[in-house]
């Protein structure tokens, strides 16, 4: 079916600097909802008298945590084909209307209990609903707004917003769990507000328009088999059958099988429609194929270092430093700002620098300097000193940053121009799943390394405290996630193990106080728990060296573009025209 462009309009370039402005905040606050709720989970379960350690109510706490990530991982792709057909900015514009919606509802929440953790849940999945709309419609909007020259500095802009999102929004959920549970989620009903009011009014179609028809069969079984697979994912870090993790349980067995089914099938009927949701043909082109590669391991990596850390810094470092559990969600995120910082540093100015050099070094460059980092963190002792720990943050960081940036203008660029909302939703679905795909592999990692060696310890450690031999016991062989997610939350884990038996009452008060301080259980674990963090931060240091393997083979320079302003050198990785491609087109040598 022909393409249908729709014209611009001469406005002295000003509507781009409007397009990125709107779409970082529209990124922003999207990518903060979405972690805004793992350091104020405590709040939040408590706001509605809920206790999310109890057996029953573990999926609630799942749910909270993944939910959202979920929703956004399956649904991008879609919305991204979507507004290819109907139009990138009307999808934007009604995704910041639904992410305003559910953000207000959210706030509003009028149950107690199970009730109230559903009410929670499943707005929370509405509001990734709309956030799906913006980031899968973001990279897009600006890829038709800003030329070529430009296009890389834009990107490395919004999508280094959207990365610090994600760690701003540990720091803004511990402020603001502080004051209100509710507040978590006010503070984004008057940016949803402004932000649809502001994109209705501001933003237009300046791209090109393919009018379609809907997949059907792609949306369904690359939903269905997306879903599958990352919610049984998430089912296998529980234990089972006297298993410390869940994945010999046969529900999770079927759905990794069913969602794996389900995604060949999916493959398979997007070769042989006319007009599919997912543009396979797309992987032809090196740049594109290299780039979403090296963007999942790399999200892989990243989201199991955002946990790792909350885990270290919550239930080992800030205890052993004097903070009291329930303070540490709060100061996890402020010792965790050294990573925000650097991908502030590394993101504008390698998106910059790529416009004229190309993504390849730059992206490449990044990814060493995240392994790096990964190496440093594990050859830190588990009580190390602070300003070695920022540096390695910092650099991490800066590394991401030097990463995102170009990768992102690089994977954008090469596309045709009426498939970029698609490619961006593909861009956005590879992200958004390794985050999915590193909690299960990272958590599991972790748990079958603490698995070996923590009962062991906090049996001889309970005892020595005149807990009762078979207490001990009973506490020692319960599955190491309860005391994962324990710490996770804030709350003393030894206190919440012991808690069910009532034997911190019976104690000598010199016992009960040593076990429930702070000091008792970071010192504990810290053998167990490092363990796990070297196998853990091995893993992810891989992830990255792989990922610049796959950067680095994203293709030569190109031929001078004459979309390219004078003196630009663009790269096949980067520079993509801006005129009408009637086939897709692998990177010209």
């Amino acid at each position: 079916m022909p393409a249908t462009a729709i014209a611009k309009e001469p406005d002295g370039g000003r509507y781009k600097w409007i397009a990125l402005s709107n779409t970082t905040m529209g990124v922003l606050i999207a990518t903060i909802d979405g972690s805004i709720v793992i350091i104020s989970l405590p709040a939040i379960f408590r706001g509605i008298g809920l206790d999310p350690l109890a057996p029953a109510n573990i999926g609630y706490l799942l749910w909270m945590i993944l939910g959202y990530t979920l929703v956004t991982a399956v649904l991008v792709v879609a919305l991204g084909r979507l507004g290819d057909m109907f139009g990138r900015v009307r999808m934007y514009n009604l995704g910041f209307a639904i992410f305003a919606a559910a953000s207000l509802a959210l706030s509003l929440d009028p149950l107690k209990g199970g009730g109230g953790a559903l009410w929670l849940i499943g707005f929370r999945i509405v509001q990734a609903v709309g956030g799906s709309m913006l980031t899968a419609n973001s990279a897009a909007i600006l890829t038709d707004a800003f030329p070529a020259r430009q296009r890389g500095m834009a990107l490395g802009i919004n999508q280094i917003t959207a990365l610090m999102g994600m760690f701003l929004g540990l720091l803004v959920g511990g402020v603001l769990a502080t004051i209100d549970w509710r507040a978590v989620f006010w503070v984004s009903v008057p940016v949803g507000v402004l932000g649809t009011f502001w994109s209705y009014r501001s933003l237009r179609e300046t791209g090109t328009r393919r009018p379609g028809r809907i997949d059907w069969v792609g949306n369904l079984t690359f939903t269905g088999g997306a879903a599958c697979l990352l919610a049984a994912i998430t089912y296998g870090i529980q234990p089972y059958g006297g298993h410390p993790t869940g994945w010999t349980n046969p529900w999770v067995l079927g759905g990794l099988g069913a969602g794996l089914a389900l995604l060949a099938t999916f493959c398979v009927a997007e070769t042989r429609i006319a007009e599919p949701m997912f543009q396979l043909r797309l992987f032809k082109i090196r740049a594109f194929a290299a780039g979403n590669l090296a963007a999942l391991l790399i999200a892989i990596a990243r989201g199991g270092m955002q946990f790792m850390l909350i885990i270290w810094l919550q239930g080992i470092w800030l205890p052993l430093h004097g903070y009291s559990f329930e303070r540490t969600p709060l100061w996890a995120g402020i010792f965790m700002l050294p990573l925000t910082v650097g991908f502030l540093l590394g993101g504008p100015i390698s998106g910059y620098l790529s416009d004229r050099y190309g993504a390849r070094l730059f992206a490449t460059s990044g990814l060493l300097l995240v392994a790096a980092a990964f190496i440093g963190l594990m050859l830190l002792p588990v009580d190390f000193p602070y300003p070695a720990f920022s540096a390695l943050l910092l650099v991490s960081g800066i590394g991401q940053g030097m990463f995102s940036a170009p990768n992102t203008s690089a994977i954008m660029g090469s596309v045709p121009p009426e498939q970029r909302g698609v490619a961006s939703g593909m861009r956005s679905t590879f992200q958004n799943s390794g985050t999915a795909l590193s909690i299960g592999l990272f958590f599991s990692l972790m748990i079958v390394g603490l698995a070996g060696s923590l009962p062991h310890a906090l049996q001889s450690g309970l005892t020595a405290q005149q807990v009762p031999p078979a207490t001990a016991q009973q506490v020692a062989g319960l599955p190491p996630v309860s005391t994962l997610f324990a710490t996770f939350l804030g709350k003393n884990p030894i206190g919440q193990l012991l808690g069910p038996s009532g034997v911190l009452h019976s104690l000598p008060a010199a016992n009960s106080q040593v076990l429930t301080g702070n000091r008792f259980f970071p010192e504990l674990v810290s053998g167990p728990f490092h363990h796990g963090l070297v196998t853990v931060f091995s893993a992810a240091a891989a992830l990255a060296l792989i990922g610049a393997l796959a950067s680095a083979l994203r293709g030569p320079r190109a031929a001078r573009s004459g979309q390219a302003g004078a003196g630009q050198h663009p790269d096949s990785d980067r520079a993509g025209s801006d005129t009408k491609t009637p086939a897709v087109k692998g990177p010209q040598r």
